[in-house]
């Protein structure tokens, strides 16, 4: 007797839907809440923000409901269709899309506005999913390395185009997927490392400690410090650790004499020091014939390159907006009534939540619209404001159950493709919380990220429910027999 078939809606994992279905609706009224002035509002009213916003989830109920009724391989078959499209969508927005705020990244067909850019992501992550499941992927071989890259790259290149730098940062997120299949460590340290070289490096870049400036000091210090740790892990043999040291060591000794006598810039002599330091590792490469040591080389190089490069990358390919914005945000430059005015009144609103809240609208900084965007990419102080500490942390604490149990899902699929996509589809919900939650904290540049499903606009909701629901119906299909 064969067994009766499980049906989509039994395998469907339903503790994400709920958590899906929740966060919805508790931004939708934290919008509400946002929108709203101190006079009642129509909530039904498709002219306003509460009215268009519940439009747009249903048609996200809508397109949940068909994207689950679909086959369980249609995504996977037609992963790469879908990425060339949306690829193709993207060039053409740059072309037709109209300047909005000085950016070519809305098509708009009437009052109705979408950005093509939110759609890219699950397209990308589909396209990666793909790519990287088949059976000959190996993450080590250049050629698939480099064409995952390309994977991710390509829609990147064409939102910077249309002058959303923000928008395209967020896929740096699948650098994650890459590190879960089995990426070297050596990217994902070298990306923390420019983050961080670039933001001591301006943030210090104007002082001096003694002859040298502290920016480049402390940089050029951490180099060879990453250096001396990296030979430490790759050979546990003593007298390699023990010349590495005595280079250093006599390096740094031979620049304090010569202090003694005349002015020393003591980045040169760090710097002195890490090249004796890469030369030995050349020469403990061609002595082995291994090329362990060349990843060190290979740090040290591209670190000492990004150090005397960070000034030029901030002075001329960053625009003067967002030069203004970093400055701000790294204490340099006070703009309370410019660039640094939005994050200044988020504070303060989410300041005044206190712990419990003013509750429910009663928020006067939001009523009193003193938060620009506070509906948008700064939703999250109309939560700070209304519900206080203890609301911020409920919302934070559902993310992040979200989030990890989107992981323990994807750590369930049998095949490839859904656990690569189901790592595409955590990452970029934990790339998005994680800069907007710290845009509005004043912790992170303000690059314009919306928050998931709280945020208003159609385009985000849509493409953020597209990216979950692909990998709930992947999901199903394991348990469907």
């Amino acid at each position: 007797m064969y067994g009766r078939k499980t049906s989509v809606w039994q395998a469907v994992d339903w503790c994400t839907v709920g958590m899906y279905l929740l966060m919805v609706t508790a931004g939708w009224f934290v919008i509400y809440g946002a929108s709203s002035d101190f006079e009642s509002a129509d909530l039904f009213d498709p002219s306003g923000r509460m009215g268009s916003q519940l439009i747009w989830i249903g048609i996200a109920f809508s397109m949940t409901f068909i994207i689950l009724m679909l086959d369980k391989d249609f995504f996977e078959t037609l992963s790469i269709p879908i990425y060339i499209l949306l690829l193709l969508l993207l060039l053409l927005t740059f072309f037709i899309a109209p300047d909005i705020k000085g950016s070519r990244s809305w098509l708009v067909f009437g009052s109705i506005h979408v950005q093509p850019a939110e759609f890219a992501k699950f397209a990308t992550a589909l396209a990666l999913a793909k790519f990287m499941s088949n059976y000959h992927f190996n993450i080590f071989s250049p050629r698939n390395f480099f064409t995952a890259a390309a994977l991710i790259l390509a829609p990147m290149l064409c939102i910077v185009m249309q002058k959303e730098a923000g928008s395209a940062l967020v896929y740096l997120a699948f650098i994650l997927v890459l590190y879960r299949e089995g990426m070297s460590s050596f990217l994902l340290l070298a990306s923390i490392c420019a983050v961080a070289f670039f933001v001591i490096i301006l943030r210090f870049g104007g002082d001096l400690t003694g002859n040298t400036p502290t920016g480049e000091l402390i940089v050029s210090a951490l180099i060879l410090a990453i250096t001396l740790v990296l030979t430490l892990n790759a050979s546990r043999s003593k007298t390699v650790v023990r010349t590495a040291l005595y280079t250093v060591a006599a390096t740094g000794l031979a620049g304090f004499l010569l202090s003694l006598y005349r002015p020393v810039n003591f980045v040169w002599v760090i710097l002195s020091a890490t090249a004796l330091t890469v030369c030995y590792q050349i020469y403990l490469s061609l002595k082995n014939l291994t090329g362990k040591y060349l990843w060190i080389v290979l740090f040290a190089l591209l670190s000492t390159g990004f150090l005397f490069s960070a000034d030029y990358v901030f002075d001329h390919m960053l625009d003067p907006h967002q030069q203004t914005r970093i400055r701000v945000s790294l204490g340099l430059e006070n703009d309370p009534g410019g660039a640094g005015y939005n994050v200044n009144q988020s504070k303060i609103a989410i300041g005044s939540g206190g712990l419990t809240g003013k509750g429910f609208l009663n928020g006067t900084q939001t009523k009193l619209k003193y938060v620009p965007e506070q509906d948008t990419d700064f939703i999250f102080c109309t939560v700070g404001e209304e519900f206080g500490f203890a609301g911020s942390v409920a919302v934070l604490v559902l993310f992040g159950l979200f989030i990890t149990r989107i992981i323990c899902l994807s750590e369930k699929q049998e095949a490839a493709f859904g656990r690569i996509y189901g790592y595409g589809v955590a990452s970029i919900f934990f790339v998005h919380l994680l800069v907007n939650i710290g845009m509005v904290l004043g912790l992170t540049p303000v690059i314009g990220i919306p928050l998931p499903f709280f945020s208003y606009g159609g385009s985000s909701l849509l493409g953020f429910t597209i990216l979950l629901v692909i990998f709930l119906r992947i999901d199903a299909g394991r348990k469907e027999k």
